[in-house]
């Protein structure tokens, strides 16, 4: 089977064991023939998806997404949110306006939560970025976990009929009815290019300090140091998904972190609880959604999701 990834192995290797001299396999040649690999193999996937995911998005406009998660009933509009999350690259922050929007566009509420969960989690940026570094199928995996999380955990919020919980004025709040343009295939084969240089332009220096900070602890830290001391596949799930909400990342400098620890002995649920926590109940996106939910609901919102994301750790250490 041909290696798609070889080409930038064996500039990592020439960068490191040439023209820096570095002696193979001290800490330091580990570390920066990581970091060197990691970034190139990213960026590659990361411009990939970009481009082939933004192509499909200019088919997925904000009044057809109206039309359609307004109009269904049962799971259906949070399954179609959750999938409307994949295609969107924002972080859980950001997302916040986006979910003001579907809720006083009359969007359901339990569907609005599915996007919500799911855009922070899965991107296009983050599947090649997870691609690259564990291999289509953990990518895949994650990717229908990051779904089903925002599916059922909006579809559990929704059955509890919390609407009088979302702040006053986000019902009062009139949206513009847009008209929709047709575009031709240049069109949108341009939005595409322009969507790979607008993202690209701003999480480029993500990936590198994290792969940066990857590559350090994969060089210079001792083999085992996190399965001895964080392995543990039951209680390691829960810590970790408590230590990452406090935190506040873009999604795409804590995979290469991620990696890392995993490499170094951290079990990869455990380690995924510690992403999914950082990235879907970040802190920041709390306070912000202070502003626009009550208290109760956004316990309701944290506590369905906390579950979700635990459940999820424990899967992983038990399928992988």
């Amino acid at each position: 089977m041909v290696d798609i990834f070889y080409p930038f192995q064996w500039i990592a290797d020439k960068l490191t064991y040439s023209l820096f001299n570095l002696i193979k396999g001290s800490h330091l040649a580990d570390s920066i023939n990581f970091i060197i690999y990691d970034v190139l193999k990213i960026f590659f996937l990361l411009i990939l998806m970009i481009f082939i995911v933004s192509y499909i998005r200019s088919y997925v406009t904000p009044e057809k997404t109206k039309k359609l998660l307004g109009d269904k009933k049962g799971i259906l509009p949070n399954l179609v949110a959750s999938l409307v999350g994949t295609v969107t690259p924002f972080c859980s922050c950001s997302s916040v306006p986006l979910f003001i929007g579907f809720v006083e566009a009359g969007v359901p509420l339990g569907a609005t939560f599915s996007f919500l969960i799911t855009s922070p989690l899965v991107n296009e940026a983050a599947i090649a970025v997870l691609w690259s570094l564990f291999g289509w199928k953990i990518a895949l995996i994650y990717v229908i976990s990051g779904i089903l999380i925002g599916t059922i955990g909006g579809y559990i919020i929704g059955l509890f009929k919390m609407e009088k919980h979302v702040a006053d004025f986000v019902y009062k709040i009139k949206s513009k009815e847009l008209e929709e343009q047709k575009q031709t295939q240049k069109e949108r084969f341009a939005f595409a290019k322009g969507e790979v240089k607008s993202i690209f332009s701003k999480v480029w220096i993500y990936i590198i300090a994290g792969v940066s900070l990857g590559g350090i602890f994969h060089g210079f830290a001792p083999e085992g140091i996190l399965a001895k001391y964080a392995g543990n596949s039951l209680l390691g799930v829960p810590i970790a998904t408590l230590v990452g909400i406090p935190l506040y990342s873009n999604v795409l400098g804590m995979i290469p972190i991620v990696e890392s620890l995993v490499s170094k002995g951290l079990p990869l649920g455990t380690a995924l609880a510690f992403l999914m926590s950082v990235t879907a109940l970040s802190l920041p996106e709390i306070i912000i959604l202070k502003k626009v939910l009550k208290p109760k609901l956004i316990m309701t919102f944290v506590t369905v999701v906390g579950v979700a994301i635990l459940i999820t750790g424990w899967l992983f250490n038990i399928i992988i």
